[in-house]
């Protein structure tokens, strides 16, 4: 299953690899593409894994959830 996150505050790629580290550890992520220029994360997960799980993670690497999340 593909789930894309809209993600405001990244500004650099350090951003980028700080929110990818975070999705990854989440369980049943496979792979987690982010991208600084669309502002965004375009993650493969596990029917199972929860949206609130993919959120969760993007907020507590420190960033906020754009309109479209």
């Amino acid at each position: 299953m593909k789930t894309t996150l809209m993600i405001e505050g990244m500004s650099c790629e350090h951003c980028v690899k700080a929110v990818t580290q975070a999705l990854l550890e989440v369980n049943g992520v496979k792979k987690a593409k982010v991208s600084l220029k669309a502002k965004n994360a375009v993650i493969d997960h596990a029917d199972t894994t929860p949206l609130d799980a993919l959120k969760s993670a993007v907020k507590e690497a420190g960033f906020e959830l754009g309109a479209a999340a």
